[in-house]
């Protein structure tokens, strides 16, 4: 009976479709976004049978033309338009809608798919559902505020490492829905998953899983920090061998607690301080696991040092690295533990992680002061693993809060601040929060540019060094951690590091862009 109709419904029965051997050829699917996952999901139903209408307000771009014409010609009903986004295709049968994450549930057609029962899936619960009936490839999940990208690189390393055919996918780039239905199948998948991924994420059960941390953010998509959390709890749901907890968050531990997971599933903790029993830690300069062992009630298994990790980076492992890149390190570790990785294997794929660009990448170390670019530090959250890492910090912030505050991150940095810059359009709010905690420390306004003007942009970012360096004293730390989003200039997070690294080096040189 796969795919068929259900009696007397004119719908197909959804609980049939559980692997891509099932019968998909009777779905009726609207697919909300022709993004990289709605052109994904809309190619993926498309092979499999489904008749699929893809909706869209159109952004003009000839990349999107020429995916809708793709889909077109694949048998797809391509709409693009702001009138086919504003509510219900009333014209349609739907038994399915598969949304792109962007899409909020309060979005028109997401809330009146819901209003009339037609149940919404986001593309991961997709992928789930598209995996083989037999031999599917385990997933390794991760979710947080922040850390997600770093920690499921540094599983898919150390799981290469391990000799295993692995990929991260998600949130991090590659869709999984191309990861499940690879032609050279994975044997395992690691998978970055936002909390807008979650919230449409119904049937997943994951091998093991982990939230790394959470912090107030996306609270205008969610509505309030408890819905935001009510999805990033959704990852644990299921899981088959390891729930892992940020020790330090205790949301997270409650997390777990109140998961529905698979019988005999272990709650496994993650800390910087001394590891626990059933929990992986820091001890003297050494990675330990004692969760994944059989003597751990007397003994720990070394996962690599803190050396290792402050190469990751780019530094010379004489340093110590980031805490929260010894926390992302341990999540990894630990996933990869759950997968049966050997400690030596992850030993091994620790050191050979090199961390992504615009995440505490040391971009020069000159005369006793260490250049550092965190662009991707886009809320205050992430700036605060940042300026935790260093002790005495020229701190160069601003852009673009989102509705976020700063007041708190402020107050428990300003004892670390040895000078600060603030440049794009929400500085006012840092310079504010600054003058009540740290009125002492002494701050430069470099004021903001045109968005995309990129000769503009490279003065304004001469004028942010310049400065910087001039606070600088040999020790401290000239950190690019801006608390905010970019687009109120750049093009992106990363143009802004690659902005402030090119001026760093112009600095250096003797340069000045003119």
């Amino acid at each position: 009976m796969g795919g068929q109709p259900v009696s007397g419904s004119g719908r197909t029965d959804l609980d049939e479709l559980t692997h891509r051997d099932a019968d998909w050829s009777g779905l009726r699917a609207l697919v909300a976004g022709l993004g990289v996952t709605g052109f994904a999901a809309a190619d993926a139903l498309l092979q499999h049978g489904a008749r699929v209408t893809v909706v869209d307000r159109g952004n003009g771009t000839e990349k999107q033309e020429t995916q809708a014409g793709i889909l077109g010609i694949l048998g797809a009903d391509v709409r693009l338009g702001p009138e086919h986004v504003e509510g219900w295709p009333e014209d349609l049968e739907v038994d399915v809608v598969v949304t792109s994450p962007g899409w909020p549930p309060s979005h028109p057609v997401l809330d009146a798919a819901l209003e009339r029962g037609i149940p919404v899936w986001s593309e991961v619960e997709l992928a789930w559902r598209l995996q083989p009936r037999v031999g599917a490839a385990p997933w390794l999940v991760v979710t947080g505020t922040n850390g997600k990208t770093t920690t499921v690189q540094l599983l898919e390393t150390i799981l290469r490492t391990a000799g295993l055919r692995a990929i991260a996918t998600g949130n991090v780039g590659t869709p999984v829905l191309d990861a499940v239905q690879h032609p050279d199948p994975y044997d395992v998948i690691a998978v970055e998953l936002s909390s807008f991924q979650l919230h449409f994420t119904h049937s997943m059960s994951p091998l093991a899983s982990v939230v790394l941390n959470l912090a107030p953010d996306h609270l205008d998509w969610h509505g309030s920090l408890e819905g935001y959390a009510a999805d990033k709890a959704r990852i644990y749901e299921r899981t088959q061998v390891a729930c892992l907890y940020n020790v330090q968050d205790e949301r997270t531990e409650r997390m777990v607690e109140e998961a529905d997971v698979v019988e005999g599933c272990r709650a496994v903790g993650f800390t910087l301080g001394t590891p626990g029993l059933s929990m992986l830690g820091v001890v003297d300069d050494v990675l330990a696991d004692r969760a994944f062992i059989q003597e751990r009630a007397t003994s720990a298994a070394e996962l690599g040092t803190l050396a290792d990790l402050a190469r990751a980076s780019g530094g010379d492992g004489t340093g110590t690295p980031p805490p929260h890149l010894v926390a992302n390190a341990l999540a990894a570790a630990g996933l990869a533990r759950a997968a049966g990785v050997s400690s030596a294997a992850v030993r091994d794929g620790l050191r050979a992680f090199r961390t992504d660009s615009h995440r505490t990448t040391i971009v020069a170390e000159h005369e006793g002061v260490t250049w550092v670019d965190d662009s991707k530090a886009t809320n205050p959250h992430a700036a605060q693993a940042a300026l935790y890492a260093y002790p005495d910090i020229v701190w160069v912030a601003g852009g673009q809060l989102k509705g976020a505050e700063v007041d708190d991150l402020v107050a428990r940095v300003a004892d670390r601040l040895r000078g600060v810059v603030l440049l794009g359009a929400d500085r006012a709010q840092i310079a504010t929060s600054l003058a009540r905690h740290a009125p002492e420390v002494p701050v430069h306004d470099a004021g903001v540019a045109d968005h995309g003007d990129m000769r503009a942009l490279a003065r304004l970012m001469d004028d942010v060094v310049s400065s910087a360096a001039a606070m600088a004293r040999p020790g401290h730390v000239v950190l690019l951690s801006p608390a905010a989003a970019s687009l109120d200039m750049f093009p992106s997070y990363g143009s802004r590091g690659d902005e402030f690294a090119d001026a760093v080096r112009r600095h250096l040189a003797g340069e000045e862009r003119s």
